[in-house]
């Protein structure tokens, strides 16, 4: 286990500059996931702790210690690859070995006649099969030892792939998307696999996806990159109940978060609809501010006092078993909004039926014209770190 701390991160590729200066530090033995859509330097980041990218920038330390000096396999660190880089002509457990012959065995003790004549490397191959056979066990590879990688289903193919990661013993896991390969339900058991083994392991680990699921399920902490810069850094509760700007809450949660626009009155008081709201926030008086509701806080209006409600018009129902999503349209307005819904309740609304829906005041998010969150007053709370974009990132 090693923390990993990144200072002032700068990369650009020619003159697209993928990353801004970015600062992180990683607990020893915490899950941490970088999020975020494809191109925001998520990947890139990863790679420049493994070493497989050089920084023009800044600086990276493992365990205490700068590593920018330091070759790829000099920094104990594991990299797991979307692709899972397996030798297709290579049984499963001679991938597995692979790192370790190549780190253990001398030049002329791989060499194909040489190799034959070596007692001492008989006995090191002796040790290196047993921490082969250990780590199978653990992944439940001890069956498949003997096959070749075309002989495996595509989760046993990753079990591999972390496997040849975990016999190093590295300090650190740097995973870069390992599961985008998978089938649907196949992802959903590696989700648990992965965390199980984090857990096991106690090790450090540095996850990249673009699935906000994976990011939500498996991390101990989430970052939520976009345009080279890390926009909120926090555990998976804190940016989604407290994201710090739109694009956090844009993209952490589904379906996504709807998204309404609202006024602010005389005292700060917001108007929904035109209707008064209760909810009053920090900004001058006709200003216009983006309401953030979701799905779930959404529910047919009966009256209730403390709830804001409008007018909606049903479209689409999306039955997914144990709930729908029901989608509405809104007279005058282009954008929609999604509301979860129990069985019995989407059973009682019928399509193009106009129903008035509401919800508490309280469960709104609140997003100025800079699209910042705006903290409604009386309503502070812990959002998790937040680091500005920097200018021209």
């Amino acid at each position: 286990m090693a923390t990993v701390a990144l200072s002032s991160i700068a990369k650009s590729f020619g003159s697209t500059k993928v990353l801004g200066g970015v600062d992180l530090e990683i607990a020893e033995g915490e899950f941490l996931t970088l999020v975020g859509p494809s191109g925001c330097g998520k990947s890139t980041l990863i790679r420049i702790i493994a070493g497989l990218e050089h920084q023009d920038g800044g600086s990276v330390a493992i365990g205490g210690n700068r590593v920018d000096h330091l070759r790829p396999h000099e920094r104990r660190v594991a990299m797991v690859f979307q692709s899972y880089a397996l030798y297709p002509h290579m049984s499963v457990r001679a991938n597995m070995a692979l790192p370790l012959t190549m780190s253990r065995l001398k030049l002329w003790q791989r060499l194909p006649l040489l190799k034959l004549l070596s007692g001492q490397r008989r006995e090191v191959m002796r040790g290196i099969g047993a921490d082969v056979d250990a780590v199978a066990a653990q992944l439940q590879l001890d069956h498949l030892l003997d096959r070749k990688p075309s002989q495996l289903s595509g989760g046993q193919r990753q079990r591999v792939a972390l496997g040849r990661a975990m016999v190093r013993s590295p300090d650190v896991f740097l995973m870069d998307e390992p599961l985008s390969n998978l089938d649907a339900k196949l992802r959903v058991h590696m989700r648990t696999e992965l965390a199980e083994l984090h857990k096991r392991l106690g090790a450090t680990f540095v996850y990249v996806t673009h699935d906000q699921v994976e990011a939500m399920t498996m991390s101990d902490r989430v970052a939520m990159m976009d345009s080279g810069a890390i926009l909120q850094l926090g555990t998976p509760s804190q940016l989604y109940e407290k994201p710090a700007s739109l694009k956090v809450a844009q993209f952490i949660g589904s379906p996504a978060i709807n998204l309404l626009p609202a006024t602010v009155a005389a005292g700060g008081r917001l108007e929904f609809f035109g209707r008064p709201m209760a909810l009053a926030v920090p900004a001058a008086q006709g200003q216009t501010v983006t309401l953030g509701i979701r799905s779930e806080a959404l529910s047919l209006a009966h009256g209730e006092t403390g709830r804001a409600s409008f007018s909606a018009r049903l479209r689409r129902k999306e039955n997914l078993g144990s709930e729908y999503i029901l989608h509405f349209d809104l007279a005058g307005h282009t954008q929609g909004v999604t509301m979860r819904a129990t069985p019995a309740t989407a059973a009682g609304v019928n399509e193009s039926a106009e129903v008035m829906l509401g919800f508490d005041e309280t469960a709104a998010h609140v997003f100025g014209a800079d699209g910042d969150r705006i903290e409604p007053r009386g309503q502070a709370g812990a959002i998790g770190s937040v680091v500005p974009l920097r200018a021209g990132a």
